[in-house]
């Protein structure tokens, strides 16, 4: 099965998954950049599930707090307790801060190289592809930990972040569309029915899955 094929049965049947998140509303009442709070649930997401994330952005937009000039001014004894619920909160804070000095200014993730970006420090492949796809726009596919157990799993997909990375860019169009979906598509999937023990009886790709029991 091409991926396009596979992307547009998985859209199919989970539907648009809108990926990146961002409260559009409070950023026109802030006067603040949706592209921030991208950026900043990003570093929040590493090691952690985004449930977890949502808890955090949540305390920081409580205190008006969700931008980067807000992570730039602010204690990190306050960052520090305002992004708790995120896990590895010391960590991340400072992560954060050497972050959002980076991006300064914002529109600098239009057009920053991938290779500079993974020069900040805390920001590996992941992250960066993440603020660079979903903050910036630009064409770069993100390889995370539920694309690597469904590739492996149906396809019999395997190799580095890169190998992965250029297997896909290599083989889908270039749409920031699909790009954006396909990330979403599969996470959603591999939550719901490719998880860590596969539901393999309610999968919909069962029949063409190189790995699926053959009981079903």
């Amino acid at each position: 099965m091409k991926l396009e094929e596979l992307y547009l049965l998985l859209l199919e049947t989970h539907g648009p998954q809108g990926w990146w998140p961002v409260d559009e509303a409070y950023h026109r009442v802030n006067g603040t950049d949706p592209r921030e709070e991208i950026i900043i649930g990003a570093v929040l997401t590493q090691n952690t599930s985004w449930k977890n994330v949502e808890k955090a952005i949540e305390n920081l937009k409580k205190h008006n707090g969700l931008s980067l000039s807000f992570v730039r001014r602010m204690s990190l004894e306050v960052l520090k307790e305002l992004i708790k619920p995120a896990g590895f909160y010391s960590l991340k804070a400072e992560r954060l801060r050497t972050v959002a000095d980076f991006f300064e200014p914002v529109e600098k993730v239009r057009y920053v190289e991938r290779e500079e970006l993974l020069k900040v420090k805390g920001v590996g492949q992941e992250t960066a592809d993440a603020i660079l796809l979903y903050a910036g726009d630009r064409l770069t596919f993100v390889i995370d930990k539920y694309t690597q157990r469904f590739m492996k799993r149906f396809a019999k997909v395997e190799g580095s972040y890169g190998e992965l990375k250029m297997f896909f860019e290599e083989n889908l169009p270039k749409d920031l569309r699909v790009y954006k979906e396909f990330h979403a598509l599969i996470d959603q999937h591999a939550k719901v029915v490719c998880k860590s023990t596969p539901l393999c009886g309610e999968c919909f790709l069962r029949a063409s899955c190189l790995s699926a029991s053959p009981s079903f």
